[in-house]
């Protein structure tokens, strides 16, 4: 997603046909004038033809031409606005010995940008250029991989981080994990963990036999809820519940979709019919509640070497509803907390301050309203719970680091969301993916105040 496009350039034409030559001669001494302003920034392209016919092929062919061809480095000729809009927001890329970093897109940017020029590092804006010590973007390019070179560039994000940090790739990576770990003897009272520990029981509805194995779950249980998520979006998007009486409109609408797709001929687009990605959970109707709201807790995870492995765990912010929990309640702002979903509430503008707890607060809350009543360790949410945290990021990462590429300076922040039931139990993980994750609250980028995950 990221932010950088290209601009396509505009073919200009000195000269007009027919009747258009035929201007007086303040418009020619005008036209002259306006064509002297930009000479220097733009090639004006003269193109005569007799016939109108022949004009519109030219530019038609011109056109696609261009835009086979994109600028690299902003020099190419656009239409006089864009130029000077451009010159006028990008600023001269520097020369020299660096060292330089390249920014793509603005999730972050503040925090990364600051960090990095502080340093002394000189931020560059053409993304084709390797001459940069650091690159940090949303998007993934296949030309950044094969340009980098392991163990002088620091380069964002691992090219096939999704076994990670998708919705899909993680469950299967967890269940590749479980069914190894399985085989294993940890010997006499080690318990090894498993994905329901933390995990609520999940299916995939791109797989068939899943998709007939939840109805079933379904059908046999009239009172429980579920959570619908597309497997590699973010904030919420596309993410809807449903309840026992959406369980049979939800089937038919699937079995719709299928049957559409398997009849459409399959092109370049959309090569293979299958259902859309998704995954549909169980979902926790008695979530611990902040003040009578819901809440979730976000961690980051940085695995900031791979060869060998280093990776560190730091403490993020809690996320809160505007509204009071309810369990019955159609509006989806109710039940799910990340920022992007609690803006389109109508309160937000009010309680915007009170949606994002830090964790000493979360902490303290913890400890005068729960601490007695639940038989709770004094700082149960920095003490154990944190450690229950950096328990569950590890075994994540034990079931995918065989899979991730690694080169010296590939480097990944992944946000890590934990949500606890109302018995003190984490029910529900999520990863956030890398391109897709929003840095909502500053996060200082010093390793030594890190919590180090031993691998």
């Amino acid at each position: 997603m990221s932010s950088e496009s290209w601009v396509e350039p505009c073919l200009h034409t000195g000269h007009r046909r027919g009747t258009q030559q035929t201007m007086d001669d303040q418009g020619q001494s005008d036209e002259k004038k306006k064509s002297s302003l930009f000479s220097d920034e733009l090639q004006v392209m003269e193109i005569r033809h007799e016939h109108g016919t022949e004009i519109q092929r030219e530019k038609n062919k011109e056109t696609r031409r261009r835009r086979r061809v994109k600028p690299t480095d902003g020099t190419l000729p656009v239409s006089i606005s864009v130029v000077e809009k451009d010159i006028d927001r990008r600023p001269e890329e520097p020369r020299g010995p660096g060292p330089f970093f390249f920014f793509g897109g603005k999730n972050g940017a503040s925090i990364v940008v600051s960090y990095c020029e502080s340093r002394g590092w000189q931020r560059i804006y053409d993304k084709t250029r390797t001459d940069y010590k650091l690159k940090w973007c949303e998007t993934k390019s296949p030309a950044t991989y094969y340009r980098f070179r392991a163990g002088y560039q620091l380069l964002y994000q691992i090219p096939n981080n999704k076994v990670l940090t998708t919705k899909i790739g993680l469950l299967n990576s967890l269940r590749e994990y479980d069914r190894v770990s399985s085989k294993i003897n940890y010997g006499h009272g080690n318990r090894r963990m498993k994905l329901e520990d933390f995990c609520p029981i999940t299916f995939r509805m791109d797989m068939k036999d899943e998709r007939e194995a939840f109805f079933n779950e379904s059908s046999s249980d009239k009172y429980s809820m579920w959570i619908c998520k597309p497997t590699g979006l973010n904030q919420g998007r596309g993410i809807f519940l449903l309840r026992p009486e959406d369980i049979t409109a939800y089937r038919e609408k699937l079995q719709y979709t299928t049957e559409q797709q398997s009849n459409r001929k399959p092109n370049r687009k959309s090569p293979y019919n299958a259902p859309q990605a998704r995954i549909v959970q169980r979902y926790i109707q008695n979530p611990l509640l902040l003040k009578g709201r819901k809440f979730d807790v976000r961690s980051y995870f940085l695995i900031a070497c791979t060869q060998p492995y280093m990776v560190f765990f730091r403490h993020g912010y809690i996320r809160l509803t505007c509204n009071p929990y309810d369990p019955n309640s159609d509006n989806i702002t109710a039940h799910l907390t990340n920022q992007y979903m609690q803006k389109k509430n109508p309160l937000y503008s009010f309680l915007k301050e009170e949606t994002v707890w830090s964790m000493e607060h979360f902490n303290a809350y913890i400890n005068e309203t729960y601490m007695l009543p639940k038989g709770l360790p004094k700082d149960w949410a920095l003490g154990p719970f944190t450690k229950r945290m950096q328990h569950i990021i590890m075994h994540c990462f034990q079931a995918v680091k065989a899979k991730l590429d690694c080169k010296l300076g590939y480097f990944d922040l992944i946000g890590c969301d934990f949500l606890i039931d109302e018995d003190f139990k984490n029910q529900e993980f999520s990863h956030q993916l890398g391109e897709e994750r929003k840095m909502n609250q500053p996060i200082q980028l010093r390793y030594p105040t890190c919590v180090s995950v031993h691998v």
